[in-house]
């Protein structure tokens, strides 16, 4: 992919303005973190703060307006069932004269791993316990590639990951435009954020993973440490948004233990996934294995009070004639031509993954939501006219894991 292919725009501003804000809940303390980089700031400055929900409330902060905390009494705390939105409203004043305002929203929610037992911890949303559910998203295109067609198809892929039951998504190795995020906040299903990357890993000869080479020349990683930080940075106030996954089946994977801490240290509120399938490490909160196309539990010896999650399983394929993208062989992980055994199939993963939550899984991802390209195996077709699982049926089986 080349050129530009998300939104841009231009924004008169004022030459005292706020550039950037970074909104962070705090549901324990019922409070909002809020910090402002203000460009040119000068003395004689204050900060109107109004926050607007169930009740609404101002608040005026006259020193130290670059980092603060407001309260916010009796949350209303955001989840994939009740996903409430506060809208907060910023006006930057000198001798009451409103040099710069801009309006945002957040969510009261937390996202944490659980006490450890028997050697696991579970994840939890809001200090409870979820299992998360969802599909592997590569946000591809038939005709704009890694553009939606329109704001109402971006929206729809979310829309329709909600309807048949999922209550979260992986976004693989591809940063959405903000909207795509806006509507996941607004709709409610959780986000885990893969990081895209790419260079190669190689592997010593004995097998022993701890041997591992990094092929990355250096100035790939100056960019993949700067993009990094460029995504925690531009994403960091969406709700939906609650794992990083900086790396993906060892592609370019180098420095993990260093990724993760670069990682906390610009956002110590959301989860690490440090490597989904393939090199772990023991970094980060996750322990992440792939397994095709039948799911299977991580090794409990492994964990290292971290979580268990299944980053990718399933891969069912099922070709529909006149809504194939590809010209070369097709890529599924099992092959099916029918509705009706696919559908058996992926009953008995279900079933699979039912016994794996008694034992402690925390999460999993199914491959995945659309076709793309040769790709066969997507809940829907690439050109998402079609759904290939009967709806209703599918919607029960994946509401019966919660």
């Amino acid at each position: 992919m080349s050129g530009i292919w998300q939104t841009v725009w231009l924004e008169p501003v004022s030459n005292t303005h706020i550039e950037k804000l970074y909104i962070t809940p705090d549901i324990d303390k019922k409070s909002l973190k809020i910090i402002l980089e203000i460009q040119n700031f000068l003395p004689g400055f204050e900060l109107e703060v109004e926050v607007k929900g169930d009740t609404s409330f101002k608040k005026v902060i006259s020193s130290q307006l670059d980092e603060f905390e407001i309260d916010i009494p009796s949350p209303i705390l955001w989840s994939p069932e009740n996903p409430f939105l506060y809208i907060l409203e910023l006006k930057l004043k000198r001798e009451n004269e409103i040099v710069d305002s801009i309006e945002s929203y957040f969510g009261m929610r937390k996202i944490s791993l659980g006490k450890e037992i028997d050697g696991i911890r579970s994840i939890e949303l809001n200090n409870k316990k979820l299992f998360q559910y969802g599909p592997l998203d590569q946000g591809y295109w038939p005709d704009g590639v890694y553009t939606a067609p329109s704001d109402e198809a971006l929206r729809y892929d979310i829309e329709i990951t909600k309807a048949l039951g999922f209550n979260m998504i992986r976004k693989h190795v591809k940063v959405e435009p903000a909207r795509w995020y806006y509507y996941c906040d607004r709709i409610g299903i959780l986000v885990w954020q893969d990081m895209p990357n790419g260079g190669t890993v190689s592997i010593a000869s004995d097998g022993d993973i701890q041997s591992q080479r990094d092929t990355r020349e250096e100035s790939s990683k100056k960019f993949y440490y700067q993009e990094l930080k460029s995504m925690i940075k531009s994403l960091y106030n969406f709700p939906s948004i609650i794992t990083w996954v900086p790396f993906n089946e060892g592609w370019g994977q180098f420095d993990t233990k260093n990724v993760c801490e670069i990682i906390r240290e610009f956002d110590n509120a959301r989860l690490i996934d440090a490597a989904s399938g393939w090199f772990d490490f023991g970094d980060g909160d996750i322990y992440d294995i792939h397994s095709y196309p039948t799911p299977k539990m991580p090794p409990i010896k492994n964990l290292k009070s971290r979580a268990a999650v299944i980053g990718e399983f399933g891969g069912l394929g099922f070709e529909i004639n006149d809504h194939i993208w590809t010209f070369n062989e097709k890529f599924v992980y099992r092959d099916y031509t029918d509705k009706n055994s696919l559908l058996g199939k992926y009953t008995k993963l279900i079933l699979k993954l039912k016994r794996l939550i008694v034992k402690g899984l925390s999460a999993a991802v199914y491959t995945q939501t659309t076709d793309v390209e040769q790709e066969v195996n997507g809940l829907l077709t690439y050109d998402r006219e079609f759904i290939k699982f009967d709806k209703d049926k599918v919607i029960k089986l994946n509401l019966s894991l919660y």
